[in-house]
């Protein structure tokens, strides 16, 4: 391969510099453990005091209300069980999205085996979940809903104030998965009116296996995780010293670049999907052409199988992802694809491509050069598609 364009930011991020020198010292020289009581210990202490203090800053939210978790899957289940059985008296039902992560929707799920019920709202054409089937869905024993911030496949920014606001209206609490949306969008938790949000470090140049979720003073959440007094008793586990300060140090710089990488980026995002639709037949844009992360694009292709593409286009250097789930060992198509109206045969050829603040025109170019390439390449060999040639099939994106 002459070259290598890495396009797969959704899935995850390389450490900043900055980041993994914020981080080093606490590997080695500074490796205290927190809950210590002596000087090596008081300053990991310290260290993670000022991480909190610089997220709930970044959040609009008080230091005393952010638990550090392992990432965002912890933080989601946290949040949704944590929630759930911490308000049973109350009720036993909760809101959440058809397209929402699996972290989200298996923790739904398995609510349900405990006797929960759960309603999975539709979404329309892009993604969205309507104010009004919101509203709708809410009933006397609600008491719950969560709702993701920006979809990590197809990238649709939810209405998330108004549907928190209808959530308060009713007395139901409000959650958040905010994974895709932390410091690549502005996210104030009073301004969304929020009661817990889950954010997580690799998305946005720290390290895996850091996260949060904050949790509104006031609202009742069972421990996920028992044993020690960490996190004022909430979730145990020592902490993780140098995951939590790495975050702190990348969603701090993300944050100050926050304005100026969502400008280059929509811009960078626009011109992919422009060429894309424009230089390949047959392709659809998922997702809101609107209200829509700026780093991702995400297109069907007919004719074509996903895998196929991501192995071709892997071969040429060229590191994205399908919206198709074929290449984690499942054979069905994605579950958002599907939310969002695709035939299967249409969401079986789909791609996720999503910039990061490394991404550069000439690696949008190459992509799109090497993709164009790819796709002819697979109709080629596809009788499907010269079904179609012939006047045998149908186009299904007509």
């Amino acid at each position: 391969m002459s070259r290598t364009v890495y396009l797969d930011n959704a899935s995850t991020t390389p450490v900043r510099p900055e980041v993994l020198k914020a981080m080093l010292p606490y590997f080695s020289e500074q490796f205290g453990n927190p809950s210590s009581i002596y000087p090596l210990g008081q300053r990991a202490s310290d260290a993670v005091a000022e991480a909190r203090a610089t997220l709930a800053d970044i959040l609009g939210a008080k230091p005393r209300e952010v638990f550090f978790t392992s990432g965002g899957s912890e933080a989601d289940n946290w949040a949704i069980k944590g929630v759930a059985h911490a308000n049973r008296d109350k009720g036993h039902h909760i809101i959440t999205s058809a397209i929402e992560h699996h972290a989200v929707l298996h923790a739904c799920q398995a609510l349900e085996k405990d006797g929960f019920e759960v309603t999975y709202l539709p979404v329309d054409k892009d993604g969205m979940v309507s104010p009004e089937d919101f509203r709708a869905a809410i009933r006397p024993d609600t008491v719950l809903a969560s709702i993701m911030a920006a979809n990590n496949e197809i990238g649709t920014i939810q209405p998330i104030a108004q549907l928190a606001s209808i959530a308060r209206e009713h007395g139901v609490i409000f959650h958040t998965d905010a994974v895709q949306a932390f410091c690549h969008e502005p996210l104030d938790v009073n301004g969304l009116g929020v009661d817990l949000l889950s954010a997580s470090a690799h998305k946005i140049g720290g390290p895996k296996g850091a996260g949060l979720l904050y949790i509104r003073k006031g609202v009742k959440v069972d421990n996920l995780i028992d044993g020690g007094q960490q996190e004022r008793g909430k979730r145990a586990t020592t902490e993780n010293v140098p995951g939590i300060v790495g975050f702190a140090k990348a969603a701090q710089l993300a944050a100050s670049e926050l304005d100026q990488e969502r400008s280059r980026m929509v811009e960078l995002r626009d011109h992919a999907i422009e060429r894309i639709l424009a230089e390949i037949p047959h392709a659809r844009l998922n997702g809101s052409p609107r209200s829509r992360l700026a780093n991702n694009v995400n297109v069907s292709f007919e004719f074509i199988e996903g895998e196929g593409m991501l192995l071709q286009l892997a071969a040429r250097g060229i590191c994205i992802s399908s919206g198709s789930a074929c290449t984690s060992g499942s054979l069905d198509p994605s579950h958002v694809l599907l939310a969002i109206g695709l035939p299967h045969e249409v969401a079986h050829g789909s791609l996720r491509m999503t910039l990061g603040r490394d991404t550069t025109a000439s690696d949008v170019d190459f992509a799109v050069d090497e993709l164009v390439g790819v796709i002819a390449n697979l109709r080629m060999m596809s009788p499907l598609y010269e079904d179609f040639r012939h006047g045998k099939v149908p186009s299904l994106l007509s």
